[in-house]
């Protein structure tokens, strides 16, 4: 019996209205898989290092009897996973390379009724698919500004005005600095971190702009794709040009609740890089309670940091706006404005 096998882009159109089913073990899985995908492995990871050993030692029909030794008597319990996971909806199913492991549930499936189709290629195609996006032209605005600007808030109110945004930071769980990681959330790999990344990108429309803060090339242990962040050091940057005192205050409210022991960590962190005299200052001022104190002396390091980023830009791809204190809505209007101006983007990217 022979299966439908769709193309990564159909197979991923389609993937929007069914259920998408991956058959690789757990591990592979955890690694990276296409965002929505459901997994249910035919193989367990130890299963799948015996059947490669016996690939690569005595070729491919030792280590196909062998899997079928494995699979044969678990067919049931595979089909009653599949009902349970899909609700008896049309699956759509990959594994590594569009080979045995998917063709072998989708022929199962298939046999029960189900109108199945595999991904021709499998997740190896669908990653190519990937890593091609990050090098196709983005109309990217970058929103800039020294730590504490609250760029972050901006983003989330051009996101509710229908601007296209992309929260970096958001997607890789963490918020870009030593003290990005305070909120203890696991943060993705930097494969499946790519594969998030790709699905905002590619329900973007190419012709408008998009809304990228200024993040270094690593976020936490996420590294953005260089293709992708060559387009962002390129892109034009706003530098949203707030007051250290109002900077101050507002890192004081964002982290203010994280407790001594964390901010403490998070100085130790930097130490070498803050200088050992500030960093037992901005330890005693956390230790004290005097956030804002310690706020300051973290900011020397960190403003530094920024500005030669900053200075590594080109003068003509950097624009500084004024915000209206207190007032983000306003300012994110003004940004708005700012993106509507043809004087943002290069002659080529306008064309």
């Amino acid at each position: 019996m022979s299966l439908r096998s769709l193309a990564p882009e159909l197979f991923l159109q389609q993937g929007c209205e069914r259920p998408l089913l991956d058959v690789r073990t757990p591990a592979e899985f955890a690694r990276g898989h296409i965002p929505g995908a459901l997994n249910l492995p035919l193989l367990d990871d130890q299963e799948r290092h015996e059947v490669g050993f016996l690939y690569k030692k005595e070729g491919r029909e030792a280590a196909l009897c062998h899997g079928l030794k494995m699979v044969g008597p678990r067919l049931n319990r595979y089909l009653h996973d599949a009902r349970e996971l899909t609700g008896n909806r049309q699956p759509l199913i990959y594994c590594w390379r569009g080979g045995m492991r998917s063709r072998a549930l989708g022929w199962l499936l298939s046999l029960a009724g189900y109108r199945v189709a595999v991904l021709r290629g499998g997740y190896k195609a669908y990653r190519q698919l990937v890593l091609a996006t990050f090098s196709e032209p983005w109309r990217l605005l970058i929103l800039s500004g020294m730590t504490g600007s609250g760029k972050t808030e901006l983003l989330e109110i051009l996101r509710r005005r229908g601007e296209q945004t992309l929260d970096l930071e958001a997607l890789a769980r963490h918020r870009g600095s030593a003290f990005g990681a305070l909120d203890e959330q696991p943060q993705p790999t930097t494969e499946h971190f790519e594969n998030q990344l790709c699905v905002l990108l590619r329900n973007f429309r190419i012709e408008r702009p998009i809304w990228v803060e200024d993040e270094s090339r690593k976020i936490g242990q996420i590294v953005i794709n260089e293709n992708f962040y060559q387009q962002m050091r390129r892109a034009t940057a706003v530098r949203i040009d707030l007051p250290r005192a109002l900077r101050v205050e507002r890192l004081c409210f964002d982290y203010g609740n994280q407790g001594s022991e964390k901010l403490a960590r998070a100085v130790a962190g930097i130490r070498k890089r803050l200088g050992e005299e500030k960093a037992r200052a901005a330890l005693r001022a956390i230790a004290s309670g005097d956030l804002a104190t310690a706020a300051h002396l973290v900011l020397d390091y960190y403003d530094k940091t920024y500005l030669y980023g900053l200075s590594r830009r080109e003068s003509r791809k950097v624009v500084t706006l004024e915000p209206v204190c207190g007032k983000p809505q306003e300012t994110a209007s003004a940004l708005m404005a700012l993106a509507c101006e043809g004087s943002l983007f290069d002659p080529d990217e306008t064309a």
